[in-house]
């Protein structure tokens, strides 16, 4: 495994010689960060690779174990990194007060290194469960790409920081056509095996990290791409139909091919205090009916906000 794949463990002990002892005793399955104080240990919590648990010691100078928990539970960023107090404060009210703090273990000195690894082990095992479950509450249990409730949160952050930049963003709603024809036909399990092709398609067919697929309900998808333009927008729209038609899934029940097609709604904007995120979906929205009444297996695009 390389360094940079391992688990982060922040270890914060004012004595040099404890963090060589865990540094040394960890190094081999994670890739510890050490930090001699408080101050330090909020610096590394608070990166761009923040650890994905902490050892933490209770005195220190300055700033002791407790208060900088009280840090961390107090910042949405770090909130929810595990952190276990490594601590000489043995009695069992030192020990309840840490965990009423927030700590999910306490060990005390002097620890056995064999405990100390197997604690570390159980409670990493327990975060990467949770980051398994949350991501799943995220996807389309489908066709595997993001949920409306991913795209809702998604693009309630994107729109404030378009209109914190004033930069424009775009939103394409899509829909299958003629889709109730193909499952009444076909069969519910291929429809579902061609909204799972069709999703994949459209994933295709987004160019950068922040453009985002999502299933939007039934066979309606939305593609959300943050600081594009109308030119550029359009572009991917064009090509998401484009990739539709190359899969060329046939479809003897459509009123207008023999393949499966999309129609497509594009609404490009620059945010003002006038337009709402509810309006914007609505354009979009607008623009898909227009596809889907001016003939199907087409774009409609529109500018609205400038």
């Amino acid at each position: 495994m390389e360094q940079n794949d391992k688990p982060r463990i922040l270890i914060v002990d004012d004595e040099k010689m404890n963090l060589k002892v865990l540094a040394d005793l960890l190094k081999e399955e994670y890739s510890p960060v050490l930090a001699r104080d408080g101050d330090q240990a909020l610096q590394h919590a608070f990166s761009d690779s923040p650890p994905d648990l902490i050892l933490l010691d209770v005195v220190m100078p300055q700033m002791g174990g407790y208060e900088v928990i009280k840090h961390l539970k107090n910042n949405d960023k770090t909130k929810n990194i595990p952190v276990i107090f490594v601590t000489s404060l043995d009695s069992v009210l030192d020990e309840e007060h840490g965990l009423k703090l927030g700590a999910v273990d306490y060990i005390t000195k002097p620890f056995s290194p064999p405990i100390v690894k197997i604690r570390v082990h159980n409670h990493l095992r327990i975060v990467h469960q949770y980051k398994l479950l949350d991501q799943l509450a995220y996807l389309d249990g489908l066709t595997e790409i993001s949920n409306r409730r991913r795209f809702d949160e998604y693009f309630q952050r994107e729109w404030a920081r378009s209109a914190r930049s004033a930069s424009p963003c775009s939103l394409a709603m899509v829909d299958v056509d003629f889709f109730k024809p193909y499952n009444d036909h076909y069969g519910h399990a291929m429809g579902d095996r061609t909204l799972q092709r069709i999703a994949k398609a459209l994933d295709n067919a987004l160019m950068r990290p922040a453009d985002l697929i999502a299933r939007y309900g039934g066979e309606e998808f939305v593609m959300l791409l943050p600081e594009t333009d109308a030119f550029a927008a359009k572009g991917v729209a064009e090509r998401a139909l484009e990739k539709i038609v190359e899969l060329n899934i046939p479809h003897q029940y459509s009123q207008i091919a023999d393949h499966v097609t999309v129609s497509i709604g594009l609404v490009t904007t620059k945010i003002n205090d006038s337009l709402t995120p509810q309006n914007f979906v609505a354009a979009a929205d607008k623009n898909l009916y227009l596809a889907k009444e001016s003939g199907r297996n087409r774009l409609v695009a529109g500018v609205i906000g400038f």
